[in-house]
């Protein structure tokens, strides 16, 4: 079984300490399994507070290139849902961080989704995040994921009516993951100018962590999101680093490096933030 909330108890910790979370993506088998195994171990050791992982699949359409290539690599490298499975049972020996299932339905659905819950959670994966199913059509799913002590995640986007945000909210557990741009992932130059807005009317209609991903890649843009959301969600920008850096062998020292560099101008920008409110108390 999962450990019992250990995305809440995650959230929680970061809160009384007033942080936002950083959630790194990372596609598993990028580019072998080792390397994702040993990415994990670095990630956490940088600061990453959970871990989403991706499974590859062929026809990523919410993804922009630089994942979409990231996700062909892993399936070159035999990424299967078992071969993650068994990949994070024997990392569970090492770490304790909250592990999220990332992916589309469809090797979701062929692999089983009661068998998947059930082998989900032994092998201690904390989430699931089917990016393609709608809570409408996610029954199937949400029964065994409920059952085995798995959270469901579920995406809203700057189109999605604030009725049918608190309508996902109430499905969803652990936290919600705001998609920040109308479009597919991808490094983006610019952040949302209404994103702290958006942040705003979420908090109304629901009080689970709201996380906002799509486009961060860089320390400032993840300092500014973390000062508006509970979390940040980096992908695109990883992806292309281990590109990068696949050939040299040094993908965990690369990417340890631009994680480390997000999580300490993140909590800055949060103490930053802080500090004026601080000195009134003591006027």
């Amino acid at each position: 079984m999962a450990a019992a909330h250990r995305i809440k108890g995650k959230f929680r910790e970061l809160r009384a300490r007033g942080e936002a979370a950083l959630i790194p993506f990372i596609v598993a088998g990028d580019p072998d399994m080792d390397t994702t195994r040993r990415l994990v171990l670095e990630l956490e050791a940088r600061g990453a507070d959970l871990i989403e992982l991706g499974v590859p699949f062929s026809d990523p359409m919410a993804d922009g290139p630089a994942n979409q290539r990231a996700l062909a690599r892993g399936l070159g490298a035999g990424a299967s849902l078992a071969a993650i499975l068994s990949m994070v049972s024997e990392l569970r020996a090492q770490t304790q961080i909250p592990l999220i299932l990332f992916g589309y339905y469809n090797p979701i659905f062929h692999y089983g989704c009661e068998r998947l819950c059930a082998d989900a959670a032994r092998a201690g994966f904390d989430g699931i995040l089917t990016v393609d199913l709608p809570p409408e059509e996610s029954g199937e799913l949400k029964r065994p994921a409920r059952a085995n002590g798995l959270d469901l995640i579920y995406l809203l986007a700057p189109t999605t009516p604030l009725d049918r945000s608190r309508a996902i909210a109430r499905s969803a557990s652990g936290f919600l993951y705001y998609v920040s741009v109308t479009g597919v992932t991808g490094a983006r130059a610019h952040l949302d100018t209404d994103l702290g807005a958006h942040m705003r009317e979420l908090r109304s209609v629901t009080d689970l962590p709201i996380g906002v991903g799509f486009g961060i890649s860089t320390p400032e843009q993840a300092a500014e999101v973390a000062t508006m959301a509970d979390a940040v969600v980096v992908g695109s920008a990883i992806s292309l680093l281990i590109e990068a850096h696949a050939k040299s062998g040094d993908v965990p020292q690369a990417v340890g490096g631009l994680v480390g560099a997000m999580k300490d101008a993140m909590k800055l920008a949060r103490r930053v933030e802080r500090a004026p409110a601080a000195e009134n108390s003591d006027g």
